[in-house]
């Protein structure tokens, strides 16, 4: 019989907090594991012992260390030993990352999240950090196409902050960033909440700062294979939500989508011609002809 066969349901809903969130057992106390489980502090201490700890100090001790390796900075993970079957592990890596992130999504809060994104009574501010801001250039991009009023927040606490002073009750504010979170953007980011925007967390953990305070919060799996965070499963999610508020200004939109499109095609802006094809070393395929 397997360890997973003799689990109760509580404690299967435990194990899979350990196996989606390891960050929650990682950095949290009995009390949030619990609560994020909805079961009880005793219930989480006896799933550690039957999983052969001696307690949860132990459980959380082992996941710390196991995190450590894939949550250390780029300057520690360079040193590990690379896999050799490089692209097959990063290609599982990524697209788990991808899975992970979209199955966490609660149906309520994208619709919430994508009709304060697309009320455009309020300002939208999009703001992520430095290791997140592919993400936030693919979200204000997308957005922006959509609607005005759209600001991708960048450059240091003096240049965020003058942007910021535009910023009113009941704007959107979307805050992307994960592990080793950037003080100056999680102090600007309550900073902006106690004004009265609306937060909204694109994060790694249910510990993570930015979720305090935020009227909802979206999390992204960022594993990887080599020494940098994967940023595919924050895109995801991106994607996700730019379609989200799509969807909402279809009609709006569609009218804007034209002219910048005209706008496109009357500067030149495009290299809209067909290019001469590119030649393949002998024995390489382009992914286009297979």
């Amino acid at each position: 019989m397997s360890q997973a066969d003799r689990l109760t349901a509580t404690e299967r809903k435990i194990a899979a907090i350990l196996a989606d969130e390891p960050q929650t057992i990682a950095f949290g106390t009995v009390a949030q594991v619990a609560q994020r489980a909805g079961t009880s502090g005793p219930s989480v201490v006896r799933l550690a012992v039957k999983l052969g700890y001696e307690g949860f100090v132990d459980l959380q001790a082992e996941v710390q260390s196991e995190l450590a390796k894939q949550l250390g900075p780029a300057r520690d993970r360079i040193r590990q030993r690379p896999p050799t079957d490089l692209i097959s592990r990063i290609q599982a890596e990524e697209q788990d990352n991808v899975v992970r992130t979209l199955q966490g999504v609660d149906q309520r809060a994208l619709d919430r999240t994508a009709a304060r994104l697309a009320d455009q009574r309020h300002q939208v501010w999009i703001f992520p950090g430095t290791v997140t801001a592919p993400i936030g250039i693919v979200l204000a991009a997308q957005i922006g196409q959509l609607r005005d009023g759209v600001t991708l927040l960048s450059g240091s606490e003096v240049t965020v902050s003058g942007s910021l002073a535009g910023l009113k009750a009941g704007d959107a504010l979307v805050a992307i960033d994960i592990h080793r979170y950037e003080r100056s953007l999680v102090s600007m980011v309550h900073w902006a909440r106690d004004r009265g925007a609306n937060v909204t967390a694109l994060t790694d953990s249910p510990l993570s700062p930015l979720g305090s305070g935020a009227v909802e919060t979206f999390f992204m799996s960022a594993r990887a294979v080599g020494p940098f965070d994967s940023m595919i499963g924050g895109i995801a999610l991106a994607n996700l939500l730019g379609s989200a508020v799509a969807a909402r200004l279809r009609d709006s939109a569609t009218a804007r989508l034209d002219a910048i499109e005209m706008a496109w095609t009357d500067s030149r802006a495009l290299v809209a011609e067909r290019l001469a094809p590119v030649r393949m070393p002998e024995g390489v395929v382009s992914p286009a002809s297979r």
